[in-house]
């Protein structure tokens, strides 16, 4: 976690989304990279259109200003304009940026007019290939990685998870790793049980002391059992796989990253 980029718009919630980034960046001495983006129209006189518009302008003057106030006393921190305003050229640009970064921060998709598109996140986990921390629209979360959640199902997604999320670990934190089953056989449960024990095991090595649990649910969705256990365990951060399983990319997989995505109630690491 030495480079990061955080994900700028004029947004309410930007403000709380990078000072959470400079407080990981200033954990890990690193650098940090604010990259302005979000959807926006030409500036019509007649038939004749000028981008940007004002308005655009106006709000990258701001976010600007707001950088380099939260980020004063970074080791090293640049703010970027996109410059762009059409939704296609947004996702095509930033999923090309955010390949050069250990971790992108983002903010949850708003439900009504975003300001950025709202497949952003998935984009950028499934396209560039790197982790983003994404940062609910509602609360206020100041600290991330001291009662770390890490969600384990014996995936390639998870695995890669896990190993993303480490950086963000804060020393002597209370993690939890958790798998959440629907009901099974007795035999397959044992064997979901040594691979838990496994990633356990695998954070101590990283000294990180984490306890295990299988949770076995019936009744609700395994994304709201997450959050569940998320609550259970006071967690500040939720470490999940994204985007994995069958199906076309843009439909079947990938649902329950989906919900999380719209469900979520605190900042969520999500990995591919």
């Amino acid at each position: 976690m030495r480079n990061l980029l955080v994900h700028l718009d004029s947004s309410a919630t930007t403000r709380g989304r990078l000072a959470l980034a400079a407080k990981v960046a200033r954990r890990h001495d690193a650098r940090l990279v604010g990259l302005f983006a979000q959807s926006g129209k030409a500036h019509r006189v007649g038939l004749v259109a000028s981008w940007p518009s004002e308005e655009y302008l106006a709000a990258a003057r701001e976010s600007e200003a707001m950088f380099a106030e939260i980020c004063a006393g970074l080791k090293a921190f640049e703010w970027v304009d996109l410059h762009r305003g059409g939704e296609s050229e947004i996702l095509e640009q930033i999923v090309d940026f955010a390949r050069h970064f250990d971790m992108i921060v983002c903010g949850q998709p708003q439900p009504d007019h975003p300001p950025a598109p709202a497949d952003l996140i998935e984009r950028i986990v499934v396209d560039a290939g790197r982790p983003v921390l994404a940062v609910p629209y509602a609360g206020e979360f100041a600290e991330i990685g001291h009662r770390p959640l890490f969600a384990w199902s014996d995936s390639r997604e998870a695995a890669r998870a896990l190993a993303d999320a480490i950086g963000l670990v804060a020393p002597g934190a209370d993690a939890f790793v958790v798998s959440v089953e629907k009901p099974g056989d007795d035999t397959r449960r044992a064997y979901n049980r040594k691979s838990l024990d496994l990633a356990v095991a695998h954070l101590a090595a990283h000294d990180i002391a984490a306890r295990a649990d299988q949770s076995i649910v019936s009744d609700i969705g395994l994304m709201d059992a997450l959050l569940n256990e998320a609550v259970d365990h006071s967690a500040d951060l939720l470490v999940i796989g994204a985007f994995g399983g069958q199906g076309y990319p843009r439909f079947s997989r990938g649902s329950g990253s989906r919900f999380m995505l719209k469900h979520m109630t605190l900042p969520v690491l999500f990995s591919h």
